[in-house]
């Protein structure tokens, strides 16, 4: 049996959306102070990445771009979706009754100067999260509404003078279905769930509690497996790039904090695997759950970079983002078929 050669890739992704991703389960009394974090949170975790030559890859909702409310209006998708259940949509009295002036004066649901941070960092991407936290699983919503959420959110995008090339769809309700139309705008890359039926994309009303309690155990037991990934299983829906989730970093927890070696060896393990097996793992979080005990989620993820860190001297472990890793891919062309090689479950 051949020896790994090492080398691999370490993918960061953030979900970012403030307010607009959470707006139908929570509410600024019960959630603020997590949100108003951010406008922390950001700054402190783009210098963690400098320090650490981390290259990470921010999806933004396009909600966030807009200076005030007026602008925000002007740049409305005219067709929006008729979700089911009402409450997901963050159009009509939410938007008319929650959001504030401008982005001064609400911090909950304007980002702007968090974007163009971003923008001005060396080595972050700027991806999106569609316009409006937009849920491609629910009822009622369609292909054509999603066509227009997401021409809304290139619009504000290259507006502000972005070029958006990577998706993540909200509540990773990847619906395939819709590549089409993402290829057709632009994009090259998406993140798709981890390879288990913990984590199959459903919508809201059909996701369980004993799925919710099987991925808790498995962010410290590996019951799943390293999801780690090769390039070919990333290029299985070429010319799209898939670049799965391999781990959601948990926030700190204080219920939880007697567990966090177990935590963070779970992740530090199967970055190791990645890395000597040649794949890619990727980690993902939400600004919002940094918004908050900044200090213990800090630490933690210093952990992290500093094993990224032994990994990339030892094995040449790779810091890339979305769209460096989908464009290197598409150079390589069409991929020869066979099975993808994907990390075993540990037994």
């Amino acid at each position: 049996m051949s020896q790994p050669t090492g080398g691999g890739k370490f993918i960061i992704s953030l979900d970012f959306e403030l307010m607009w991703g959470v707006r139908d389960i929570v509410t600024t009394e019960t959630y603020g102070n997590h949100i108003k974090g951010v406008h922390k949170a950001i700054p402190r975790m783009l210098d963690c990445f400098q320090r650490h030559a981390i290259r990470a890859t921010f999806a933004a909702v396009g909600l966030l771009f807009f200076e005030n409310k007026d602008e925000m209006i002007k740049g409305l998708p005219a067709r929006r979706p008729q979700y089911k259940d009402s409450n997901l949509s963050p159009y009509g009295d939410y938007m008319d009754q929650q959001v504030g002036r401008d982005h001064t004066t609400d911090l909950y649901h304007f980002g702007p100067k968090l974007i163009q941070l971003i923008k001005n960092t060396p080595g972050q991407e700027i991806g999106t999260h569609t316009f409006s936290h937009y849920y491609c699983l629910e009822e009622g919503q369609t292909i054509d509404d999603f066509r227009e959420d997401l021409k809304a959110a290139f619009a504000i995008a290259e507006k502000r003078g972005i070029r958006l090339r990577s998706i993540i769809f909200p509540r990773n309700q990847f619906n395939k279905k819709y590549l089409e139309v993402c290829q057709q705008a632009g994009i090259t890359t998406y993140r798709n769930n981890e390879e288990s039926w913990l984590y199959n994309a459903r919508s809201g009303e059909k996701e369980s509690l004993t799925r919710r309690a099987f991925r808790l155990i498995d962010a410290y037991v590996n019951i799943t497996g390293h999801h780690g990934y090769s390039e070919e299983y990333m290029m299985k829906a070429y010319p799209m790039i898939n670049v799965p989730s391999s781990r959601f970093l948990r926030p700190y927890s204080e219920r939880f904090r007697v567990l966090d070696n177990i935590r963070l060896n779970r992740i530090k393990n199967s970055m190791t695997h990645s890395a000597k097996n040649n794949l890619m793992y990727h980690l993902w979080w939400h600004p919002h759950n940094f918004g908050i005990n900044q200090d213990q989620n800090f630490a933690f993820l210093e952990k992290i970079l500093l094993h990224y860190q032994d990994l990339r001297n030892q094995y040449g472990f790779e810091s890339v983002t979305m769209s460096e890793l989908s464009e290197a891919l598409i150079r390589k062309g069409q991929p020869q078929p066979h099975e993808p090689r994907v990390a075993n479950p540990v037994v």
